[in-house]
């Protein structure tokens, strides 16, 4: 790791030192004696971070290991489960971030803040990575809005739940908090030139920015300094603030007892 760089986003690996959580690769020359799933896992994630998810294919893989892709499907039978692991892989690194923590030890606002920021951080860590969390099917396909991590759904609701959330105010801070923030990052990462979905940016078809003609839009070229600016940081941390607000409202709202209904 390096210095943090004090002029960076707090969030960013350049912001952190360069910390970036993914299990490195097999070292080159270890061949198949060096696999194991661990690193399979990790190799995928660094494949998909330098090339993106269009690229990735069990062949390219097993070429990036330095192995023939037959080797792969010892520990992972095929490319959707390597997603899948991919994807439990990068959400792990929450539980490794030294700055999230497991439970509300300085209350629900602050466990709530932690976590926002440990998963802003992977998804800057890793943006061509980050879509799959939020995109990949469910392991419970009735939980909405549909996250991949049962882990995280199940400590965030725990917390909540144990820090006052009857079970109903619980989840719908779930739904209002994973929306916020998954929709929020997809943004982010898609403003990076992240393809969200390989329908977003089809081959040969050229960039917005060079077919469109701006003439008709005279305010919105002028203020281009403006509207260029990246205040991703500063507008996640107000809109994070906002939603924490709503939700010491809606806990307020779910203890009072409705009109006519006998308190317990």
């Amino acid at each position: 790791m390096t210095e943090p760089d004090p002029t960076a986003d707090p969030d960013s690996p350049e912001g952190r030192g360069g910390a970036a959580a993914a299990v490195p690769a097999t070292p080159p020359g270890a061949g198949r004696s060096g696999l194991d799933r661990r690193r399979i896992l990790g190799a995928a994630i660094e494949f998909i971070d330098d090339n993106g998810l269009t690229a990735l294919t069990m062949r390219r893989l097993g070429a990036h290991l330095g192995v023939e892709a037959m080797a792969l499907y010892r520990y992972v039978p095929g490319r959707e489960q390597l997603l899948d692991g991919v994807v439990e892989s990068v959400v792990d690194e929450l539980y490794g971030d030294p700055d999230v923590h497991l439970s509300a030890v300085h209350g629900w606002q602050d466990y709530l803040q932690r976590l926002a920021h440990g998963v802003r951080r992977i998804a800057l860590a890793h943006p061509e990575v980050f879509p799959l969390v939020a995109t990949r099917p469910p392991a419970a396909p009735w939980v909405r809005p549909p996250l991949r991590s049962l882990r995280w759904v199940e400590s965030f609701l725990d917390t909540l739940v144990d820090s006052g959330f009857p079970e109903e105010a619980a989840v719908a801070a779930y739904r209002a908090y994973s929306s916020f923030l998954l929709g929020h990052l997809l943004l982010e990462v898609s403003q990076k030139g992240v393809r969200i979905s390989p329908e977003d940016q089809p081959e040969g078809v050229p960039d917005a920015a060079g077919s469109t003609d701006l003439s008709a839009y005279p305010t919105v070229v002028r203020l281009e300094p403006l509207l260029s600016l990246d205040e991703s940081a500063a507008e996640f941390e107000e809109a994070l603030e906002n939603l924490l607000g709503r939700l010491e409202v809606v806990l307020a709202e779910a203890r009072t007892p409705r009109r006519g209904t006998p308190s317990t």
